[in-house]
């Protein structure tokens, strides 16, 4: 059975890109969301496998998404996106309970490597 992932980030161009990657690998993408409120209301009606969680996002940012959602389930496997120059937010979301970060702009084996690790 495939794995099913939610994918979290503001902006959808990059949401299609994980999207494609993960798609063409065998996983299953359950549902996106475009801030930190809905990642929260989403892993609620999915409960995924995992997440990729952006940091930088309108109304709820990543790291307050992934605290709320390891508050719902301590098991959540989420995956942090950022940008370059953001590794204190980065120390902060591992802090936090996130299983592993992925830099943009994406690279596939990247995004790959990291969502195998953590799922397995």
């Amino acid at each position: 059975m495939a794995h099913r992932i939610l994918i979290v980030d503001d902006a959808a161009f990059m949401r299609m890109m994980i999207k494609d990657i993960l798609v063409k690998n065998g996983f299953e993408v359950v549902a996106e969301a475009e801030n930190g409120a809905q990642a929260v209301e989403k892993y609620k009606e999915h409960s995924p496998d995992l997440v990729t969680m952006d940091i930088t996002m309108p109304e709820m940012d990543g790291i307050t998404a992934l605290k709320e959602i390891k508050q719902i389930d301590a098991q959540a496997r989420i995956i942090m996106c950022s940008a370059m120059g953001q590794q204190s937010m980065v120390i902060d979301a591992i802090q936090a309970g996130a299983k592993d970060f992925i830099v943009k702009p994406f690279q596939a084996d990247r995004v790959l490597e990291a969502i195998n690790k953590t799922l397995n």
